[in-house]
């Protein structure tokens, strides 16, 4: 009994090549999800947390509070008070340097509408994240369904 032997086709495939415009879309989509991220994480991060807010001055009164009980505190005191210190100081130069949103809002406005349009993002996502109604008004992305 003889066997055949059979040889198999192999199929090549085409070497697949995308094309420039397809190219120029994703580089578009990343520059815009780029600028979308930027301006979002910026507007959150000046967010504070829930309940009495700080501000420059009470912080003052709490860094003049620590610096009395220094002198008297146990060494392990000292230690907590100096770190308790270095957080109030952090915190008041967080409070007092406010971050120029204009640059980051300006490229918002340009690209949110594509972004928000390629990604199907409504509206009430953005304002759920604090992006603020006028800010969506001029980058033309409406409370209507497109």
């Amino acid at each position: 009994m003889a066997t055949a032997s059979k040889k198999t086709a192999v199929k090549k495939t085409a070497k697949r090549t995308m094309s420039t415009d397809h190219k120029a879309k994703l580089a578009q989509g990343r520059n815009e999800s780029r600028i979308v991220g930027k301006y979002l994480e910026a507007i959150t991060a000046g967010k504070g947390k829930r309940g009495r807010k700080r501000t420059p001055e009470s912080i003052n009164i709490q860094i003049v509070r620590i610096d009395k009980e220094f002198d008297g505190a146990s060494a392990i005191r000292r230690l907590e008070l100096t770190q308790l210190r270095y957080d109030l100081v952090a915190e008041r130069e967080r409070l007092t340097s406010r971050m120029d949103l204009t640059e980051l809002e300006r490229d918002f406005v340009k690209v949110a509408k594509s972004y928000a349009k390629r990604n199907g993002i409504t509206y009430g996502a953005f304002r759920e994240l604090s992006v603020s109604a006028e800010v969506l008004k001029r980058a033309g992305i409406s409370r209507a369904r497109a």
